[in-house]
C-alpha cells in the first residue's frame, strides 16, 4: 500500500519528497498516530544530520563556479584537440567534453544544460541536425554521474549502504570511458555523413595549456581522496576553493557581485536533495520498523536462486523505475531494500553498486520523465519527439554497456581491486 500510494502521488505530480512522507501516513494511521508523527519528524532530520553529507553541497557549488568561470569553452578545445581530427570530429568532441566535465560537476543535467548551450548551435552549423545534436548531447551526459567524483556515487555510499566512496568512485571510471566509447563507435559508424567530417581545430598547444588547469581537478579531488589525504567532504571544500581560484583570480570571469547568486543557487539545489534524503531517512526508518526489507530478503532468497537472476531482474526493475523517479531518489528509496539481497547473493558490493547507478542514471534520458530530455528540449527547442526518436539508438548503446559491465564484473571491480578496495 506504501508503494501504491508513493507511486499514485508523484504520479499525481506531488514533489517525491512530500510524496515519501504522504505514503506514511498508510502506517502511522494504525497506531499512536502522535508517536508516529514524533519519530517520523526526528528521523527526518537525523536523516540530514551528517558531516560526510556536506559533500554534496559542496559538490554541487563547486560545479556552479566552475561553470560561471567559463570553463565550458576550455574543455570543448580540449576535447577537440584530442578527438576533433576523427570522423564527425564535433560529434566526437561533443562526448569527450562530457568526459572531461564530468570530472568537475558529476551531474547529467548540468553537463546537458552549459554543454548544451554551445555544442547544439555549433553542430548545426556544421551541418548536424539540431535535434541529432540535443539527443547526442543528453545522451552524452550521462557520463557525468559515473566517472568521479559524482554525487550519486557519495549519496548511494554514505546514506544507502557503506560502501567505500574512493571504491566507488574508482569503479566508476572504466564503465564511464567504455560509455564514451560505445557512443563515439556509434557516432563514427552511424552519424559520420550528418554533418562535417573533422571540428575546426585550433592550435593543440593553446587548447591543452588553456585546458589544463580545469582538467586537473577531479584528478587532484580523486587522488586526494584515494590518497587517504582527506575525505570526500574535505575533498569537496578544496574543489570549492580551487573552482573559486581559477574563477576569480586566473581567469577573473566571476566577479564578486556574482557569488550571493551563485551560492544561492547551489544552495537550492541542494536543499532539493537534503530534503528528499530527510524524507527517505524517515521512511526507511519505518520499513525496517515494520521489517519490510527483511521480508523482501526472504522472499527473495527463496525465489531467487543464482546471481545472474538477480541481476536481470534488478536491470529491468531498475529500467521501469526510471522511467517515473529520478535517479537519486530512485537509489534512496530501492537500494535499502536491494541491496542486502544482493549481499546475501554473494555479489560484490561495488560491482552492485555501479551498476545500479549506470542503470538508474539512463533513467535521466528515458521518456517520459527523463529529466536531461527536458534540458535538452528547452535549450534546442526542437520538441520532445524529434530528440527521443534521435536518442532511442544511443539509449541502446547504453543498454549494451549496461550488460557488459554486469556480467563483466571484472570491467567495475579491476580498478577498485588494484588499489586495494
Amino acid at each position: 500500500m506504501i508503494f501504491v500510494l508513493l507511486l499514485a502521488l508523484v504520479l499525481l505530480g506531488v514533489p517525491f519528497a512530500f510524496a515519501i512522507l504522504g505514503s506514511l501516513t498508510v502506517l502511522m494511521s494504525s497506531g499512536d498516530l502522535p508517536y508516529h508523527i514524533r519519530i517520523v519528524s526526528q528521523q527526518f532530520f537525523g536523516g540530514m544530520e551528517s558531516f560526510p553529507l556536506l559533500a554534496i553541497p559542496l559538490f554541487i557549488l563547486a560545479g556552479e563556479l566552475m561553470n560561471e568561470a567559463g570553463i565550458t569553452h576550455r574543455i570543448i578545445n580540449l576535447a577537440t584537440a584530442i578527438v576533433g581530427r576523427l570522423k564527425a570530429g564535433l560529434a566526437h568532441v561533443n562526448i569527450w567534453a562530457s568526459v572531461i566535465f564530468a570530472g568537475l560537476s558529476g551531474s547529467a543535467i548540468a553537463d546537458t544544460s552549459a554543454l548544451g548551450r554551445v555544442f547544439i548551435p555549433s553542430m548545426e552549423k556544421e551541418g548536424y541536425p539540431r535535434d541529432f545534436a540535443a539527443a547526442l548531447t543528453a545522451a552524452s551526459s550521462v557520463i557525468g554521474p559515473i566517472i568521479p567524483p559524482s554525487i550519486p556515487v557519495i549519496i548511494y555510499a554514505l546514506t544507502v549502504s557503506g560502501v567505500s566512496v574512493p571504491g566507488l568512485f574508482l569503479a566508476g571510471i572504466v564503465p564511464g570511458f567504455l560509455l564514451a566509447l560505445g557512443l563515439s563507435i556509434y557516432v563514427y559508424f552511424f552519424a559520420g555523413d550528418l554533418g562535417a567530417t573533422q571540428s575546426k581545430q585550433q592550435s593543440r598547444r593553446h587548447a591543452l595549456l588553456h585546458g589544463l588547469l580545469p582538467a586537473l581537478m577531479p584528478v587532484f579531488v580523486v587522488g586526494a581522496i584515494l590518497a587517504g589525504i582527506v575525505t570526500p567532504t574535505e575533498a569537496a571544500a578544496f574543489a570549492v576553493v580551487y573552482a573559486l581560484i581559477l574563477g576569480v583570480v586566473l581567469y577573473r570571469n566571476i566577479k564578486l557581485v556574482n557569488l550571493p547568486g551563485i551560492f544561492a543557487r547551489a544552495m537550492r539545489d541542494s536543499a532539493v536533495i537534503m530534503v528528499i534524503m530527510g524524507a527517505v531517512a524517515a521512511a526507511n526508518w519505518v520499513l525496517t520498523f515494520e521489517r519490510v526489507p527483511n521480508m523482501l530478503t526472504e522472499w527473495a532468497l527463496m525465489s531467487i536462486d543464482t546471481q545472474w537472476t538477480f541481476l536481470i531482474a534488478v536491470i529491468l526493475l531498475l529500467l521501469v523505475v526510471g522511467l517515473f523517479l529520478e535517479g537519486i531518489a530512485a537509489i534512496l528509496v530501492l537500494v535499502p531494500i536491494l541491496h542486502p539481497i544482493a549481499m546475501a547473493l554473494g555479489i560484490d558490493p561495488l560491482h552492485f553498486g555501479i551498476v545500479v547507478i549506470f542503470n538508474l542514471m539512463m533513467g535521466l534520458i528515458t521518456p517520459p520523465m527523463g529529466l536531461c530530455l527536458f534540458v535538452a528540449d528547452s535549450v534546442s527547442g526542437v520538441g520532445m519527439g524529434p530528440i527521443i526518436r534521435r536518442i532511442l539508438p544511443m539509449l541502446g548503446v547504453q543498454f549494451l554497456i549496461l550488460l557488459l559491465i554486469t556480467f563483466v564484473p571484472a570491467l567495475v571491480t579491476f580498478l577498485p581491486r588494484l588499489a586495494g578496495y
